[in-house]
């Protein structure tokens, strides 16, 4: 086997295996993406609407669980299985944190409206 070939890593799992993990957790990632959407838009045409600091801190989570499963899957894709659904769930508790975070400091914070 020549140098080449040794650093060339094969995924631990089947292909099968991976969409199916990857596409179980793709749409929980999702249905919090749509979740941020959605409050996105019942923040927005509310009637004092947003600031332009209010944009931009709903969009983060709509932004943020994108992000997070790119780097999740990258993280995990070439593990076993186990690990990988382990690292996928990781990702998941940090953006239904960061959505909970977000979620708070709108309720609480008038600086985001009256735009």
């Amino acid at each position: 086997m020549t140098t080449a070939e040794a650093s060339v890593r094969k995924p631990a799992l089947p292909v099968w295996l991976i969409v199916t993990i990857a596409g179980v957790f793709a749409l929980l990632y999702a249905y919090v993406v749509w979740t941020a959407l959605g409050f996105l838009i019942q923040q927005a045409s509310g009637v004092e609407g947003l600031s332009g600091y209010g944009w931009f801190v709903l969009i983060l989570p709509i932004v943020f669980p994108i992000v997070v499963f790119g780097a999740a899957f990258a993280i995990g894709w070439r593990r076993r299985a186990g690990q990988f659904a382990l690292v996928m769930l990781t990702g998941l508790a940090l953006v239904a944190a960061f959505w909970l975070n977000v979620f708070a400091y709108a309720a609480a914070s008038t600086a985001l409206y009256g735009g």
